[in-house]
């Protein structure tokens, strides 16, 4: 396994210098955030540190900044990252969405990474059901996309159901391995799988080990990012209130993820990716030192189980 982090939570910093923080604190790879430049619409969200839309139209020359970032600094793309909501009601959003997507699966053929990651999307007002007919219009042709270029599309399985905007059902289908199950029957390939991250199975309150052991060979990428259930708050307001009232994302140790027995689970189902940090501890965010602080000790406590290794092509 190789260890790294999402870029998402140093959005001030270019790429180069995102790079070279990253190797000076002894990181092997980076998520690198592709979103179309402009306007966040949520935290986290928004990060621009790779234009793919600019490798269309700028040739190769986009392509070698990368590669020299990359040779430069010794530390790899684990994958390239946009995350928003491919199923939305708005034509307009689904549009952009889909092209984004495309356009980071062609951007990752040109530098060579193995991986892209994603969400499925999902309007939610309405059902998992009736999503369904819009999933399949959608994802089928990006898949198809994946398969002809042999590029790795990883789900992350949070079901972005925290804010009133997002109620009831979250904006994003690929929650539960029910759903998995389904989702990939249907798509009927096998460059799409999950970018796992234990923390969203935590706070839903379902077994974050088992789907490792089901789906080991879906695994495409994971997110390191822990959440902590406050039971008190829940007993309170119950599992129907909005998630936020009752959990708080968390750094990895400082919630309720095992990770010893999670990245034990990892190595025994032969999982050899990138494991990437994700930051959305509210604790650590109010400046950009925190920010750094809470990745380098991330990292810290992650090489207890992680050893630095070279970053896996997963088409090997």
């Amino acid at each position: 396994m190789q260890l790294g982090f999402v870029s998402a939570i140093l959005p001030e910093m270019s790429l180069e210098e995102v790079f070279t923080f990253a190797a000076e604190t002894n990181f092997d790879c980076v998520e690198v955030m592709c979103w179309p430049v402009g306007r966040a619409e949520r935290r986290y969200a928004g990060v621009t540190h790779l234009d793919v839309a600019e490798f269309e139209s700028a040739g190769g020359e986009a392509a070698d900044r990368v590669r020299r970032i990359v040779d430069t600094t010794g530390v790899q793309v684990s994958a390239l990252g946009y995350y928003p909501n491919p199923l939305a009601a708005d034509d307009a959003e689904r549009t952009v969405a889909a092209r984004q997507i495309e356009h980071m699966i062609r951007a990752a053929v040109r530098l060579g990474i193995p991986r892209v990651n994603t969400f499925i999307g999902r309007d939610p007002k309405l059902s998992v059901d009736d999503n369904w007919p819009r999933f399949l219009e959608v994802w089928r042709p990006i898949v198809r996309t994946a398969d002809r270029e042999g590029i790795k599309i990883g789900i992350e399985n949070c079901p972005m159901l925290f804010t009133r905007d997002e109620w009831p059902g979250g904006k994003n289908l690929a929650t539960t391995p029910t759903i998995w199950r389904r989702m990939f029957s249907e798509l009927g390939s096998r460059n799409i799988g999950l970018n796992y991250d234990p923390s969203h199975m935590i706070w839903q309150q379902m077994d974050y080990l088992a789907p490792l052991r089901e789906f080991k060979d879906r695994l495409v990428h994971v997110h390191a990012k822990d959440a902590h259930v406050d039971k008190d708050r829940l007993d309170q307001v119950g599992i129907l209130a909005h998630p936020l009232e009752y959990h708080s994302p968390k750094l990895p140790g400082l919630g309720d993820v095992d990770w010893g027995r999670f990245i034990s689970v990892l190595g025994d189902v032969g999982y050899e990716g990138p494991v990437c940090i994700e930051v959305e501890d509210r604790a650590y965010e109010k400046t950009l030192e925190l920010r750094k602080t809470a990745l380098r000790q991330s990292g810290a406590y992650l090489r207890q189980f992680i050893g630095k290794r070279p970053l896996t092509d997963a088409r090997r």
